[in-house]
């Protein structure tokens, strides 16, 4: 059971705000706050390298909290500055050439299908979308039928952006497995809000942000790379970090997921998500889970009762995202209405995912997301300005 009294006392944003925009970028807590206020006093009065020298056990543990969330070893994370740089870097190394065949599904993210379509430019490979069945989920057995001779990958969006959807990441992983093919999963919104294990997943990548429901700091990211591909690839640039000049004319390459950083990085932000990381597993993340599953299933049985109101989440399993759309209220006039009264929501636009709202023709949606610190009550005061609207 999560310590709801402690949880929002260490929570100073729940005073002022009603927050459901936590897949936009929750509030932060206290202790991770400090952690990062922490070290920008020490960078003040100490110097930047000097401060960054002082913490260096801190800095490290970013990569012991994460390889325990994620189920997997410190040599096979790397920190990024964002989850969208995290994604391009593992994937843009990818020995992709023309002909190769990537599979993907209509819930993708819409950076990451950008990069699918650059690289569809770039070097003719070719993007094969899997059906959905009919919760509006990935249909994994149509997708097995799909890999033919020349596909490569597959890449999905366990969470989308848009929408509660939780695809069934582990079914489409033992799919790549017997394949012998290379699987990334984008867990932007996943990691944070419900346990995540890599291994178990059977993804060789993985990325996300710390802003999202892990409650860590703007501007940070982290990237898995499983030590078996991570070492076969070529990343798309290198500084003096990711790589070490050897002689006149050579270099080699940083072992593990570590060739995908930056010397320059955020030291700061670092150590405020390893302080993000370790907050969320001392509350444990089936305990995470199961409250935010609970409060978003209670969000979407009320807003399900207010006339007028159209629920648009799919999926047999659903997570702590709710979108819907109000008749006659364009949703971003919703999203403002809300705004005024200290009500954080955010808008799912079309162009952000043009092959699912796109193609269901929705229209932009307003989405509401709630995290483990939100309350009961706080549903009750949602509903009831919606209903006024």
């Amino acid at each position: 059971m999560i310590d709801l009294d402690a949880v929002r006392a260490d929570t100073p944003g729940c005073r002022n705000v009603l927050h459901f925009n936590n897949a936009g970028a929750s509030l932060m807590p206290t202790p991770v706050f400090e952690a990062v206020q922490s070290h920008l006093e020490s960078e003040r009065d100490l110097g930047g390298y000097e401060a960054a020298r002082l913490a260096k056990d801190q800095q490290q543990s970013f990569y012991t909290e994460f390889a325990s969330l994620l189920n997997v070893q410190p040599s096979e994370i790397a920190y990024v500055e964002n989850a969208t740089r995290a994604w391009d870097m593992a994937f843009y190394a990818l020995p992709l050439k023309e002909g190769d065949r990537i599979i993907t599904h209509a819930s993708e993210y819409a950076s990451n299908y950008l990069a699918f379509l650059h690289l569809a430019g770039r070097r003719g490979v070719e993007i094969d979308i899997a059906p959905s069945d009919k919760t509006g989920q990935i249909d994994v057995k149509a997708m097995d039928r799909m890999i033919r001779k020349g596909t490569r990958a597959i890449a999905i969006t366990h969470v989308p952006t848009q929408g509660g959807l939780v695809n069934p990441a582990e079914a489409v992983g033992e799919v790549a497995g017997r394949h012998g093919l290379i699987y990334l999963l984008d867990a932007c919104q996943s990691a944070g809000q419900m346990q995540v294990d890599a291994r178990k997943i059977g993804c060789h990548v993985l990325s996300g942000t710390g802003r999202k429901f892990l409650r860590g700091p703007r501007g940070t990211g982290f990237l898995f790379v499983d030590s078996g591909l991570a070492d076969t690839l070529d990343p798309p640039f290198v500084d003096l970090h990711a790589a070490t000049w050897t002689g006149k004319d050579t270099f080699e390459l940083a072992p593990g997921a570590r060739r995908f950083e930056n010397f320059e990085s955020n030291v700061a932000g670092r150590i405020g998500l390893a302080r993000a990381v370790r907050y969320a597993r001392g509350l444990g993340m089936d305990a995470i889970e199961s409250r935010v599953t609970e409060l978003a299933a209670s969000l979407r049985g009320a807003l399900g009762s207010v006339s007028g109101v159209t629920l648009h989440d799919l999926g047999e399993r659903k997570c702590g995202i709710v979108t819907f759309s109000m008749d006659g209220r364009p949703s971003p006039d919703v999203a403002a209405w809300l705004a005024e009264r200290s009500i954080n929501v955010s808008v799912s636009a079309v162009e952000h995912a043009q092959l699912d709202l796109g193609a269901r023709q929705t229209g932009p949606l307003v989405r509401a997301s709630v995290h483990y610190f939100n309350t009961e009550n706080e549903i009750e005061r949602f509903v009831a300005a919606i209903a006024e609207m």
